[in-house]
């Protein structure tokens, strides 16, 4: 009998040692998703060059450069900041929040300093819109590769 027991006491302590083991495992695996911005710069194969520093990145996507090397006009392409993937842009790459970007666009725009992005609420129109927009650069999270991706500090993605 007390072998039986021990026996029996023995399976319940592996089976709440699996199961304990599953737990952290997922919750691991669920932390490394939330963590990773996995933010791609894409861009137009028409002016915008394969491969940017971070801080001609945020230049750029500040609106503080309005034309490419080649002279094509920098237009760029954003989720719209309501969505997950735009609210991780503003976070990631610029460092605020929704609403503190839409003001910031809308200060630009109205002291004629720059144009708005233009916002999306699918990646893939943006990807389409990017592909197809001479001097067009964007953020996505998964890109399906119709567009080039850019390399930002030697990284393809941010």
């Amino acid at each position: 009998m007390k072998n039986q027991e021990n026996h029996i006491s023995f399976i319940h302590r592996a089976s709440f040692r699996s199961v304990v083991l599953a737990l952290i495992i997922l919750f691991a695996c669920t932390k490394m998703v939330g963590q990773d911005s996995g933010l791609t710069v894409i861009g137009n194969s028409k002016g915008v060059p394969s491969e940017l520093k971070l801080s001609q990145l945020k230049s750029i996507l500040m609106g503080e450069r309005l034309r490419w090397q080649d002279g094509t006009k920098v237009i760029i392409a954003l989720m719209k900041t309501n969505t997950p993937l735009g609210s991780n842009t503003c976070k990631t790459v610029y460092n605020m929040t929704a609403d503190e970007l839409n003001k910031y666009w809308l200060a630009l725009v109205f002291q004629g300093k720059a144009e708005a992005p233009v916002f999306f609420n699918l990646p893939g129109e943006l990807e389409i819109f990017v592909s197809q927009t001479p001097g067009a650069i964007g953020v996505l999270g998964q890109v399906s590769g119709i567009t080039k991706t850019i390399i930002v500090e030697g990284k393809k993605s941010i």
